[in-house]
Formats: C-alpha cells, structure tokens, sequence
C-alpha cells in the first residue's frame, strides 16, 4: 500500500519524537564542555542504548563508509554483526568505500568483506532505479545510513543520502538516520544556494553553500522539500549536542571521512577553499594541509599582504611555499597562503573563500578557471565566476546572494532537530 505525502511526513515527525528526551538536550547544555564531551551520544549510541529495537525483525543493510565508529574507535559495522540482536545483512558503499581505501572519485566496487563476510554493495555514481535495484538485490528491508559529513554542499556524503532515501523509496524500503555532529556547528546556513539548473552529484537540490544542518535534519529536508516520493524515514538523535560547539567538544575521535580532509580544522575552512578546485590553483591536495595551503607556480607574499589588508573576521593569511606530492603541480614548489583561523567564531568561510579568489585574480596574472566551468558547480550558478571577473569585490559578490539565503535559512528552520 502506498502511503501519502502527508502520512509518510507524519510518520518522520513521530519517529523522531521517540528520540532521546528534551530534559536530557537541556541538561547536557547546562553542564562544561568537559562534561558535554562525556554526555555526548551519537545516534548509534542511542540506537544500541535502546537495544537496537528500531531494527528488531529486520533485515539490514547499512550505508557507511570508515567514519562510522563507536566512542572507542571501533566501526558499527563490526559491532552490529557480532551482536545477536542485529540481523545486519549487508553493506552500501559511497564514494573513497566503505574501508575507505579508494582516493576522491573513486570507490571499491562489489566486493565480501574480509572481517565480517558481508557482502558489500558500490553506490558510488548510482543513484534512481539502479540504486534501487541494488537495495532489492541486497535482500534488506531497512536501510541504515550514518556518516560524518563536513558541512559543505559540494561534499558528496549528504547526495548519498539524497539518493539512497530516493532509491530506497523506489524500492520500498524503510530508512533510518544514524545522527553525528555537524563538525563546524549549525548555527547558520552561509553562502550562495544551487540554482536547480547547475544539479550534479556536488549539489542536487538548492540548499546553501554551507547547510548548519546535521544528516538527520538533511533527510527531514530531503524528504519533506524535495523528494517527489518520501521515504519512510526515522531519525535516530543525538544527546547532549548543542549547535553551538565545534567538533573538538564532542569527544568523538575524528576519522577522515574523505583522504584530503585530515582534522576538523580541514572541514571548518572546506566550505570556502574547496573553490580553488574550479581554478588553474592548488587547493593544498597533496599536503599535509589540504584546503589550508593554496597556491600555484607565480604567486609571491603579495597575496598574503592582500588578503590580510581584507581585515576578514577571525583569519590571518601567512606566505607559504609548499611542493604537493600529488594532483595540481605535483612535485614543483609552488607560492600561496595558508589560512590560520584564530577566532573559530567569528570565522566565516564561505566569505573568506571568496575574497582569496578575488585576491587571488588581482595580485597574479595566471590566474583563470577550470576549462569545464567547475566553479559553477561548486557554487551553485554563475554568479560568482562572471562577478568575480567583471571586477565585483568580496562585499558586492557576498550581497548577492543574500535574499536567496535569507529564504533557504527560513525553510532550514522548520527541519532542525536541535536547539
């Protein structure tokens, strides 16, 4: 029986209500940051908490990749199969796999896994009918997804959860949402929002550059706004995280989620410097320092003394020299920046990337884009591209975008989970 719009939204809304209680979110926020970092439980942990009964009868399979783990370190995956009250049946891969020994835009294919035998499916690029053929082949009835995102658009975890709610949905499958932190905060959404004719797999729907949202608010998004069949979705909360803290303050070990995103300092500057990959720059692929270091064969400290003449909120700019090991200028000694947030707070990304594009532009005359346009993708049309080469500066391209900010930030309210 196919259920309605209206019903499917109901049932998410009283799924999450079963979540862990508003008393305990209110004293976790009352309590230090020291005690925060212990009262913290991801949706996992609710989930074995309440002994696992969301899945009690079901066949599972689950979507991950290595980030998700327990508080010790050790990944679900393992700790479902070796617990009798889980009937975990299989395993849904995305982009770099589920062990995560592929580099970015790659995956591990089909595959048995040695330490649990499940069978492991690729999702990675699949998405509609034959990601649903997938989920109908695997055998489950109920589709787990838990993932660390970074909080970024263009990072393509949040369109595998996009597309395995939309595939399940084809298949008739049942969906859950395992939460974990938002690793910059979600205290607000920041950057332009995708005009639907630029959708590709670094940004689906229109949503801003940088969401504020967790997974569990994304798929309420999803499903509420953009889906044209809902899922049966459940959301599975955290405890005691307040949209305020950083990931430092969750306790939580940080597992890449992705080869080039190393720590939470990578995540917290990505929503911005991830954009020099539509440019001839280095994005820092191939450091130690990956979206922090930037640069390319030319520039000089005239850049740094650019940029820092911006006086851009909670950011210096340092001269740095740096020879990547890989990708764009592989083995030459390159001349850029590398970005030192020193007021996480005050720190704004989105706004930061843009002005080292148009400082960038200024001060070396190689500069140009990627030939595809790529930087349109990223960030959502062509606003940015054809501003930044009419001459606009950081305030009047950032201004430009607000009205169509300000709308998502109202409709981003209405899906949030937490205070």
């Amino acid at each position: 029986m196919r259920l309605s719009r209206r019903a499917l939204l109901a049932a998410t809304t009283a799924a999450a209500s079963l979540t862990p209680a508003s008393q305990a979110q209110a004293s976790a926020e009352q309590t230090s940051p020291a005690q925060r970092r212990r009262h913290l439980r991801t949706g996992f942990e609710t989930l074995a908490a309440n002994a696992y009964a969301q899945l009690s009868g079901r066949r599972t399979g689950i979507v991950t990749n290595p980030t998700g783990i327990t508080r010790d370190a050790r990944h679900i995956v393992d700790v479902m199969h070796a617990d009798d009250r889980v009937n975990l049946t299989a395993v849904f891969g995305p982009e770099h796999g589920f062990r995560g020994t592929a580099q970015a835009g790659g995956s591990e294919g089909r595959y048995d896994d040695p330490a649990t035998g499940l069978p492991v499916y690729d999702t990675y690029l699949k998405s509609g009918r034959p990601l649903a053929d997938i989920f109908t082949a695997s055998g489950v009835d109920t589709v787990l997804f838990d993932i660390q995102d970074v909080g970024a658009r263009f990072y393509t975890y949040i369109w595998t959860l996009y597309d395995c709610m939309e595939a399940a949905a084809l298949a008739g499958k049942r969906f859950v949402v395992l939460d974990r932190p938002n690793p910059v905060t979600g205290r607000a959404a920041q950057g332009p929002v995708l005009h639907k004719e630029f959708a590709t797999f670094v940004g689906r729907q229109p949503i801003s550059q940088a969401h504020g949202m967790t997974v569990a608010e994304l798929a309420r998004l999803f499903n509420g706004e953009f889906l044209t069949d809902p899922v049966p979705l459940e959301t599975v909360l955290m405890s005691g995280w307040k949209r305020s803290e950083l990931y430092d303050s969750s306790g939580l070990p940080w597992v890449p989620p992705s080869p080039n995103m190393p720590t939470p300092d990578t995540a917290l500057v990505y929503s911005g410097t991830c954009l020099f990959e539509g440019t001839n720059l280095s994005e820092g692929r191939g450091t130690t320092r990956p979206f922090e270091l930037l640069g390319a064969e030319g520039i000089d400290r005239r850049w740094a003394l650019e940029a820092n003449q911006l006086g851009l909120p909670g950011v210096h700019f340092r001269e740095a020299y740096f020879a990547p090991t890989f990708s764009k200028f592989q083995g030459k000694t390159v001349g850029g920046v590398q970005i030192h947030v020193h007021d996480r707070a005050a720190y704004d990304p989105v706004r930061t990337g843009i002005a080292l594009l148009v400082t960038a532009k200024k001060v070396w005359s190689g500069f140009s884009w990627r030939p595809d346009n790529w930087i349109d993708k990223l960030t959502g049309s062509t606003r940015v591209r054809t501003m930044i080469d009419a001459g606009a500066g950081t305030d009047e391209i950032v201004a430009a975008w607000q009205d169509e900010l300000t709308a998502f930030r109202r409709l981003r309210r209405k899906y949030l989970l937490y205070r």
